[in-house]
């Protein structure tokens, strides 16, 4: 016999939960399938701890930077313990008690699609009128010689580490390596970083990658662009790692930073008609759907993998189930790195604008030489925003910033980009002083300047 509902959800991170959250309000008969923790990666292994640990060596950097407070001391052991607090001590029964209470059928176990509107977890017969994938990403495995006989951490043991290591080499230049980086560089680990591009942050405008190679640096981070590991070996208690640039590093641990790959494996596509994307994602229409009754929303999309991503990719699909679709929309998703100074960027890059043939204008500003904030916040004060423009148009297509807090005002950047928000609707705009905000309307007249030229 088969248990019945309106809607099953396969995968209860970030989107999973507000899919399955949104259904349950709308009185939804709701499975919900999760076969490790409900709450997902972000919450237990990447967003959650990683911003946490990143917190204190943040506030002892500002507080060396501020007039008048001497450099406090870090306590691993409390650090450790508030991570392991906010992570819940890798318990989710209080969160599947919670849907419980809302009504959902919580089932811990590996679920598979049988076919259309089917579903076997672990034996046990499922069927809905909508099917919902929200099974994330993993990390990805470079094929490197020998990885698999040597001390290897993915976000997942790298943000639940008990001890800090002596020596780390991480694999990758994007966001991971630079948050991981900074932390356990700032932990007193001595760290490289491998990199096959020519710059950290390759997806990323080229001036910011080349100031956050800066800032790490200044870290004691040892940067190597243009290389890849090529293998890896124990030798004693050292693990080897051979570059192919003929040279060798000695670490006590290897740290994968190289990307992820969405999880599909063992999913029973092929029983629903579905195949994988060349990346191993599935390939969603504007409203998440993969086929009637059928739908994917987050990493598993490859779209952007990001939980605030997958979060509207909830809500789109779930307003679709409930009658009132709308399509995606894409535009100036914000993406931070959350080092200190913190990194953002949103919109497009020169690059990208270049290839959809966009007739761009730039500009870049020294804040600490435009605004009085970062003066009052660091009294060493840095930071930079970079803007860019449609010429034609003459509205912002994106954004970046290294700087205090960017995080948190780059969203001024995403709502003017999103909304095709004319430059002058920020030059004219009336920012609190002071402010990083502030900033927005120098960087816009320096646009306009150039524009009507």
């Amino acid at each position: 016999m088969s248990e019945h509902f309106d809607a099953i959800v396969i995968g209860m991170g970030p989107g999973g939960e507000v899919a399955a959250s949104r259904l349950l309000a709308a009185d939804r008969r709701v499975a919900v399938i999760e076969q490790e923790l409900i709450g997902g990666e972000c919450a237990y292994w990447a967003c959650i701890p990683s911003k946490t640990l990143l917190r204190p060596t943040e506030a002892r950097a500002e507080a060396t930077h501020t007039a008048g407070l001497e450099r406090p001391a870090l306590n691993w052991p409390q650090v450790r313990d508030y991570r392991d607090y906010m992570i819940r001590h890798l318990d989710d029964s209080a969160q599947a008690d919670g849907y419980r209470k809302q009504g959902a059928t919580v089932i811990k176990g590996t679920a598979r699609l049988t076919g259309p509107g089917h579903v076997d977890v672990d034996g046990r017969q499922l069927t809905a009128e909508h099917i919902i994938l929200a099974t994330g990403s993993e990390a990805t495995r470079p094929p490197i010689e020998g990885l698999e006989t040597v001390p290897v951490w993915t976000n997942r043991e790298a943000t639940t580490l008990t001890d800090i290591p002596q020596r780390a080499l991480i694999i990758g230049g994007s966001a991971v390596a630079a948050e991981l980086g900074q932390f356990l560089a700032r932990m007193g680990t001595q760290v490289t970083v491998v990199q096959r591009g020519p710059l950290l942050l390759g997806r990323e405008e080229p001036r910011l990658g080349e100031i956050a190679a800066e800032h790490l640096a200044a870290d004691g981070i040892d940067i190597r662009l243009n290389t890849q590991a090529r293998a890896a070996r124990r030798d004693g208690t050292d693990t080897v790692v051979e570059l192919d640039d003929n040279t060798t590093v000695r670490t006590d641990v290897i740290v994968l930073g190289a990307g992820r790959t969405p999880r599909t494996r063992g999913l029973g596509l092929e029983n629903a008609g579905v195949q994988t994307g060349s990346r191993g994602e599935l390939a969603v229409d504007a409203h998440g759907r993969l086929t009637d009754g059928l739908w994917a929303l987050g990493d598993v999309t490859g779209v952007a993998m990001f939980t605030h991503v997958a979060k509207y990719q909830a809500r789109i699909v779930t307003d679709a189930i409930l009658g009132t679709p709308r399509p995606a929309d894409y535009t100036a998703v914000p993406r931070v790195i959350f080092t200190e100074p913190e990194i953002a960027a949103v919109g497009l890059t020169t690059e990208q604008a270049r290839h959809q043939e966009i007739d761009t204008a730039t500009t870049e500003l020294a804040l600490a030489d435009a605004i009085a904030r970062p003066w009052t916040y660091q009294k060493d004060p840095s930071g930079t925003l970079g803007l860019i423009a449609d010429r034609n148009r003459r509205t912002l297509i994106g954004a970046w910033a290294i700087a205090p807090q960017a995080g948190e005002w780059i969203h001024t950047a995403a709502l003017a980009i999103r909304h095709r928000l004319p430059l002058e609707a920020l030059t004219e705009s009336i920012a609190q002083f002071p402010t990083y905000n502030e900033a927005y309307a120098q960087a816009a007249e320096r646009l306009t300047r150039d524009l009507t030229r």
